[in-house]
């Protein structure tokens, strides 16, 4: 991508008005082995994964952000070098202060690589970490949390609700919901007609039907999709996650039509044309943005006005680690659609200690960390603890 240049009479002008500028872009990968993979429909996840960025200002304050790298295992590597070479140099020497427009400049100048590479969601999530890292840097230093940058702080707790269920464990996962005070919770599922049942039946001998709601990962055709939740959802079931292998618009109208469950997503989109798609569709009740995914905090902000709009509840996915989560925080701390943030209840380093005190829940809500920028502290030994040593090299084209 080129690099656009401010000229030097601007430069110079922004020095003497103080403006600080991006000194370095850091990405640092974090990796933690499960004791038990993780089973899904498409596949298992034998690791926590998560990618650290660092946005430091030339006067030494960094703001951290979090791009997702679940999937596929590789991803980690394709990251790093997303964010060494295509991100980090047209970032450096630029003014903090003006970050949206920075964002949005990177986010043109990737979009036709984007397009050639077929990689608009990786593009999307390496953009993800460095725009909440800029939202966190600016927050500090402005001594203002990244809810107050967005126009206030209307609340200081946010609901959360619970995932992670099944296909095993179910029955501990769920006496953690309850002792919680989660009024939600979401199963696994697609996993195969038997466990399925299993691990919906499971969650039912503690779980009313109008709590618990359920994700299939894309895992089922239509009529695959109206036979399971024909035995696997009642008419009080809230709402399925990405229930179809395409997610094709006229399939999930047909399978709300003969259901009657309306459907969740929100995770695997990206860009804003195709969150108002969702957010028009009549089969699709809940939106489910991933910050460490679709672009970072100021899409993610864009998505809630859209949901608005539309009088339809955000519930933001998240699966990744607390810098995600916090930031997901901020958003919901400032704008109402926000009605309830995923909160994996599987044990998670990440989430737990990576970010000093971590996220306790207590009656289903979390704390919006109260301090600039995101509000947290990333703990460095926990970093150092985890940080995958294969992708640890210096910044490409940084100074």
């Amino acid at each position: 991508m080129q690099r656009q240049y401010r000229g030097a009479a601007t430069r110079e002008a922004e020095r003497r008005d103080g403006m600080r500028r991006v000194a370095d872009v850091r990405v640092r990968v974090l990796r933690s082995e499960l004791d038990e993979p993780v089973r899904m429909s498409f596949g298992a996840l034998a690791h926590r994964w998560t990618a650290l960025v660092e946005v430091e200002a030339d006067d030494g304050t960094v703001g951290h952000g979090e791009s997702w790298i679940n999937y596929p295992p590789w991803a980690c590597f394709e990251r790093v070098a997303t964010i060494r070479r295509g991100i980090a140099p047209a970032l450096v020497g630029e003014p903090v202060d003006d970050h949206r427009r920075l964002v949005a400049e990177l986010r043109a100048g990737l979009a036709g690589f984007a397009r050639q590479w077929g990689a608009p969601g990786p593009v999307a999530q390496a953009l993800s970490g460095v725009d909440i890292a800029l939202w966190d840097l600016v927050g500090k230093l402005r001594d203002a949390s990244v809810a107050e940058l967005l126009g206030g702080r209307e609340r200081e707790r946010v609901p959360v609700y619970a995932s992670g269920l099944g296909p095993d464990g179910v029955a501990e996962l769920v006496a953690r919901v309850l002792e919680k005070g989660f009024t939600r919770a979401k199963c696994r599922v697609g996993l195969g007609e038997a466990t399925d049942i299993a691990t919906v039946d499971s969650a039912r001998t503690l779980l009313t039907d109008d709590q618990l709601v359920l994700d299939a990962n894309q895992a089922w055709t239509l009529e695959e999709a109206v036979r399971r939740l024909s035995r696997l959802a009642s008419p009080a079931t809230p709402w399925v996650e990405e229930p179809l292998r395409d997610m094709d618009p006229a399939e999930l109208t047909a399978l709300f039509r003969r259901t009657g469950i309306p459907a969740a997503a929100g995770e695997n989109t990206y860009g804003r044309r195709g969150f108002a798609a969702l957010a028009a569709h009549e089969a699709i009740a809940v939106l489910q943005p991933d910050v460490a995914k679709l672009g970072g905090v100021g899409e993610l902000l864009a998505v809630c006005e859209l949901a608005a709009d539309h009088g339809k509840p955000v519930a933001p996915h998240w699966y990744g680690g607390g810098v995600a989560l916090a930031a997901a925080a901020q958003v919901a701390a400032a704008h109402p659609a926000i009605t309830g943030i995923e909160y994996d209840v599987r044990d998670n380093p990440f989430r737990d200690e990576l970010v000093v005190g971590g996220f306790a829940v207590e009656h289903g809500e979390i704390a919006v960390p109260d301090g600039p920028g995101l509000g947290v502290e990333i703990d460095q030994d926990a970093v150092r603890r985890y940080e995958f040593a294969d992708t640890a090299a210096p910044t490409a084209g940084a100074r």
